[in-house]
């Protein structure tokens, strides 16, 4: 039977992170992940990423949601090596310095800004060097975009039109203002956490990478998980661990195996016939996400990506382009432009983030539209709803059940409605107007109640789930500040679903730092 020191659940931006400096540090790692290697030209070519592989994404759906005139949500989520940074738009953006600091003020000891900072850092390989907010020598590039489409270049100058202050780096002194996002890219590549972490370690005899292997629950024993049981088609088998196990598996998969594992509440597990090991009721709740609503124009204008003959041709030569020299629009994110502002007078920090597309964006991207145009995503960063994940069967194969429960809580919707409307405003700026762009959804946008009905109609998520593990000082959380799950010695669990609240920005670098620190306790836990 295979014996590891660590056993890393998951793949993905965490587990990336936990499993390769694991690894450095010369613990015997195997890692295991559900889908692929990702290292195909579809996954490393940012400009694809329409066009990945259903092998590449779990594409969940939710339940019903409420809040969403009764509409299912769609929740893309990366699978194989990287995870969801192997299918992100490869923004990087750590929160704002106030998330963590009320991290740490709600119980999360060593959790605040000047704590974390030190984690972004050692992980980053920023182009611009190295200063008092960036690293220049760490595993994960971060670089500029040196293609952007001209749209994008407009929605700034729009913004600043507004009096809306430029910021040419969100992760620097202040969060405040418009510009254009830096990316996780190297020389025009994406640059997955497994591209940072696992692939240049994979040649280390004390790493195994298992790819393909389906977890089904973990082995617990006397109060202590001893290892991990997985399948591979129909044939299962069970890996020990000497020293720790860390569950890795994203803010709906790691709920998942943990209620699979009879760690949960009590009576969800009984119903679906599983033995409960812990009653733990923090188990898959407190699930947040960044709500989101895409407003979306029309132009004649075909500088913006799109779908014509123009569009066609251009990009058939960029695609050539980029095989050749790893340059031109196939290096565009997509989201190549945005912003943070407060719209609500009593906001801590600000509480709406905008992602510029120069294209014209319907149903995430699924539904193809016809001719050229942009579209701009306004999201609430720190939404109050609450939802669940929750199992549909006793089957590590079944998708687990999702419900953000998005709108529920007035005060989302509020700061959606003045987000939107400052959307409009700022694309009827001069700098965007002479586009002559045609609203695709017009309203009265003054009109509440048609706003509010429109913003049912369309939103959605923007792709951040966190808190389904949540950490804390207290004894119902999952975790401690250690990232060590309370009942259980030797398991660990690191992603996004430790988040005790949801980061004011994409998730993606956040989540690699929960992965560097939790190497980091997992070395200090072994070596004691």
């Amino acid at each position: 039977m295979d014996e590891f020191d660590v056993i890393v659940i998951g793949g993905g931006s965490a587990g990336s992170a936990v499993a390769g400096r694991l690894a450095e540090s010369g613990k015997s790692v195997c890692l295991l992940e559900a889908g692929p290697r990702n290292n195909t030209v579809l996954v490393k070519t940012p400009g694809f990423m329409p066009f990945l592989r259903d092998s590449s994404n779990y594409r969940f759906e939710t339940v019903p949601q409420k809040g969403l005139n009764g509409r299912i949500g769609y929740q893309p989520r990366g699978r194989g090596l990287g995870g969801s940074s192997a299918i992100n738009a490869m923004i990087y953006i750590r929160g704002h310095k106030w998330d963590y600091d009320n991290w740490a003020k709600l119980g999360c000891t060593g959790w605040g800004y000047d704590d974390v900072l030190p984690y972004f850092k050692r992980a980053e390989h920023n182009v611009r060097g190295s200063d008092a907010y960036h690293g220049d020598d760490g595993p994960l590039w971060v670089s500029d975009q040196n293609w952007p489409n001209p749209g994008s270049l407009a929605f700034v100058e729009a913004a600043a039109q507004l009096q809306l202050p430029r910021n040419n780096d969100f992760n620097g002194a202040k969060q405040e203002g418009f510009g254009l996002y830096q990316v996780t890219q190297k020389d025009g590549e994406r640059w997955s956490a497994a591209r940072a972490y696992i692939e240049p370690k994979r040649a280390l005899r004390n790493l195994d990478v298992r790819i393909g292997v389906s977890v089904q629950r973990l082995e617990i024993e006397n109060g202590r998980v001893t290892g991990v049981t997985y399948s591979v088609g129909e044939k299962r088998r069970t890996v020990k661990a000497r020293g720790a196990v860390v569950l890795s598996a994203g803010a709906f998969n790691s709920p998942q195996i943990l209620m699979l594992s009879g760690i949960g509440p009590a009576a969800h597990l009984r119903e679906h016939g599983i033995d409960v090991v812990v009653d733990k009721q923090a188990v898959g709740n407190d699930l947040q996400d960044h709500i989101d609503y895409v407003s979306s124009w029309q132009t004649a204008n075909k500088d913006l990506i799109g779908d014509s003959l123009t569009g066609t041709v251009r990009m058939a030569k960029a695609i050539i382009e980029h095989r050749r020299k790893r340059t031109g629009i196939m290096t565009t994110p997509y989201a190549e432009a945005g912003g943070f502002w407060a719209v609500m007078p009593d906001a801590p920090a600000p509480d709406v983030q905008w992602h510029f597309v120069p294209a014209m964006l319907e149903d995430h991207g699924r539904t193809k539209v016809k001719g050229h145009g942009f579209s701009l995503h306004a999201c609430v960063l720190r939404p109050e709803s609450r939802g669940t994940v929750r199992l549909n069967g006793p089957d590590a194969r079944m998708a687990p059940r999702i419900d953000p429960n998005f709108l529920d809580d007035e005060r989302d919707i509020a700061t959606l409605r003045a987000g939107v409307r400052l959307s409009h405003r700022i694309a009827s700026s001069p700098s965007l107007a002479k586009y002559d762009p045609q609203d695709r959804y017009p309203i009265d946008l003054d009109d509440d109640a048609q706003l509010d009905e429109l913003i049912r109609n369309r939103a959605d998520t923007v792709y951040h789930p966190v808190g389904t593990c949540r950490m804390g000082a207290d004894e119902d959380a999952v975790v401690d500040p250690t990232l060590k799950a309370r009942g259980i010695d030797g398991l660990y669990i690191a992603d996004a679903s430790v988040m005790p609240r949801l980061v004011s920005g994409n998730t993606n670098a956040p989540t690699i730092m929960i992965g560097e620190r939790c190497a980091d306790f997992v070395t200090a836990a072994l070596a004691g």
